[in-house]
């Protein structure tokens, strides 16, 4: 398996150069059916909190080139065959920075915790936001809890309305450049 954090390390200089923010770095099974695993990497551009298109190939084609000259020296990142997937975090993003937690406070979420961890695993409510390394959410079952934010297995926001008006829409720049057809009866 991977190293996440080395490939974090490797990665963010990249998605800096860019400007862009670093979101998340995920070694996962790949989508492609073919049993193989995919580096998927997350990232959003400060002014929108999203990448468009174009921004995920640039982010796609500088990775891999620094991944393939690592590899040349001899620094192999991701043991076998992979596919590198490079995505906007979307409107119901995963929070994996504190900075997400503070962001995104008001609106739903939800989080598990890691395996082990002594308590509800599951929580889903109105994010709070984040003081110091605790989350804290109010839950329907708990009510108001704090999260210890390094036992979090995984935390996203849920898709909502109020989170859907929160959020800036993607670029819509050529959209009033669309001509439609209509078709022949």
């Amino acid at each position: 398996m991977a190293d996440i954090d080395r490939l974090t390390e490797v990665i963010e200089p990249e998605a800096n150069a860019l400007g862009f923010d670093l979101v998340r770095v995920k070694m996962m099974p790949s989508e492609a059916g073919d049993g193989g695993m995919a580096l998927q990497i997350m990232a959003e551009d400060p002014a929108t909190g999203q990448l468009v298109i174009e921004q995920c190939a640039a982010l796609s084609r500088r990775v891999s080139d620094r991944i393939d000259e690592l590899e040349e020296q001899g620094d192999v990142l991701v043991e076998g065959a992979y596919h590198l997937e490079v995505s906007s975090p979307g409107i119901d993003r995963p929070l994996t920075r504190p900075k997400d937690f503070a962001n995104w406070a008001g609106h739903e979420a939800k989080i598990s915790m890691d395996k082990g961890f002594d308590g509800q695993r599951t929580y889903k409510g109105e994010l709070k936001g984040i003081e110091g390394d605790e989350v804290l959410i109010v839950d329907a079952k708990a009510g108001e809890v704090r999260l210890d934010r390094h036992q979090i297995h995984s935390a996203k926001l849920v898709l909502t309305d109020a989170l859907i008006a929160a959020t800036q829409p993607l670029d819509t720049s050529g959209a009033d450049d669309i001509e439609e057809e209509k078709a022949d009866d």
